[in-house]
């Protein structure tokens, strides 16, 4: 048994907070880790805590829970730093996308204005994940910062280019859609093998085996034979609806999590010109979010409350001993134990695991974790129309988003919001860039941006 300190930053995210430690509790070679939980919402950090001790303790694993609302405080002595934290909440995505709505812009435009990586949102990401990084040079050097926060694409890029020193992989859910392909084929995961390269939110599955054999047969047969009823009853957006089949089509490759979906930013545009065109490929992005949108009117964490203000409720007859899926203490424990693991990471291009992507920016890639760190795997990258348009379409906004956060340039700010492709004209941009700026909650940055 290796006991590691792990430090979680916005702890309060209870389904996740309990997935760790669930994930925790089922890996016997973490038995007496230290985890620190830290939010600055006293309430959600309590309900949390009590949920995760009393989680432990029925499953009789020894692991030492702490809990606190000062984040230097949880660092101390971390051997590992996961951020789960957003700045603004649901509510800044809401305010964001309805002045987005009232200029003209609609979702599958860019990933900078009607997603939840919006400018106005990543502005305070890169403040919280620059003072992280920070605290823990200071506090903690040695630990390895794992960002599970948005933006993962521009903040990876961005902290990867400034701090080289420090030990960091972002990590995103979203290669996972591969198993939902895999189960509605009827394949089962264990036998399946992939590799699915390229930008995060942007990743495309090139190479697909099921014991062995090239399994792109098996999907092309679905398609044929069985997609259509399977349209009737799916959900719409969904990751194997006409839209994803259709651009597999176009490309030869398949969009897998959210690299098409409304959790990705819904690209391309070309699907969601009008509702008419979204009905017709069984698209609907607003009902996607209608969770932002129309917020429910009982904070959803409100049952986790109860359930860890009623100690008669066995905590594991809701949540079962079962392995949430999360990658997040299997890289943990393969870096702590030296156990190599192959995992789909978040990481500088710098060996040209994406060809075609810079060098100095990110891309989603397998790597190969162990005490060594993550190395990673080169790929045969994507065929060239999907690097132009990665090129287009996310390199390049992301470029100039940190060129306007780097030099405080309202200027470059407007340029990004012309870039998307919803901007008909540089004075509707501007209305949505002053609108957003004039919110009450944006002070901080409209004062950045003079």
């Amino acid at each position: 048994m290796v006991g590691v300190k792990i430090s979680i930053i916005g702890a309060g995210s209870a389904t996740f907070s309990l997935a760790l430690v669930k994930d925790l509790c089922l890996t016997p070679n973490l038995e007496g880790s230290t985890v620190r939980f830290m939010d600055i919402n006293e309430e959600r950090l309590d309900a949390v805590y009590t949920l995760c001790k009393r989680y432990a303790e029925e499953m009789n694993v020894k692991l030492k829970l702490e809990k606190t609302t000062d984040r230097r405080e949880s660092l101390k002595d971390a051997d590992f730093v996961i951020n789960t934290a957003l700045v603004v909440g649901h509510s800044g995505y809401r305010e964001g996308w309805l002045l987005g709505f009232k200029h003209g812009y609609r979702f599958g435009g860019s990933y900078h204005v009607m997603h939840d990586e919006g400018f106005w949102i990543n502005f305070y990401q890169f403040g919280l994940f620059e003072s992280i990084v920070n605290d823990i040079f200071d506090i903690c050097p040695d630990a390895w910062y794992i960002k599970l926060a948005n933006p993962v694409l521009a903040g990876s890029t961005y902290l990867g280019r400034k701090y080289q020193k420090l030990k960091f992989v972002g990590l995103c859910h979203g290669f996972g859609g591969i198993y939902h392909i895999a189960h509605v084929l009827g394949l089962k995961r264990e036998h399946i093998t992939f590799e699915i390269p390229g930008v995060n939110h942007f990743v495309w599955l090139t190479h697909f085996y099921h014991e062995g054999e090239d399994a792109f047969p098996i999907l092309d047969e679905w398609i044929e034979k069985e997609a259509p009823r399977y349209w009737e009853k799916c959900p719409p957006s969904s990751d194997l609806g006409p839209k994803a089949v259709d651009l597999y089509k176009r490309f030869g490759v398949f969009p897998i999590g959210d690299t098409c979906t409304p959790g990705g930013g819904t690209w391309p545009w070309w699907y969601h010109t009008d509702d008419e065109t979204e009905k017709r490929w069984k698209e609907d992005p607003k009902k996607w979010w209608q969770y932002v949108l129309e917020p429910p009117r009982e904070d959803p964490v409100a049952g986790l409350i109860k359930v860890a203000q009623d100690p008669s409720t066995k905590v594991t007859s809701i949540f079962l001993p079962k392995k949430s899926g999360e990658i997040i203490i299997p890289i943990v424990e393969s870096i702590a134990c030296d156990i190599p693991r192959v995992f789909i990471v978040n990481i500088m291009n710098s060996g040209d695991f994406v060809p075609g992507v810079p060098r100095d920016f990110e891309v989603e890639v397998p790597g190969l974790v162990s005490k060594r760190g993550i190395e990673g795997v080169k790929t045969n990258g994507l065929p060239k129309p999907l690097i132009s348009y990665i090129l287009r379409d996310r390199v390049a906004p992301v470029e100039v988003e940190l060129e306007a956060y780097e030099t405080g340039s309202k200027e470059r700010l407007l340029e990004l919001v012309t870039m998307d492709p919803w901007t008909k004209r540089e004075e509707q941009a501007m209305k949505l860039l002053e609108g957003i700026l004039a919110l009450p909650r944006q002070e901080g940055m409209r004062h950045y941006y003079k």
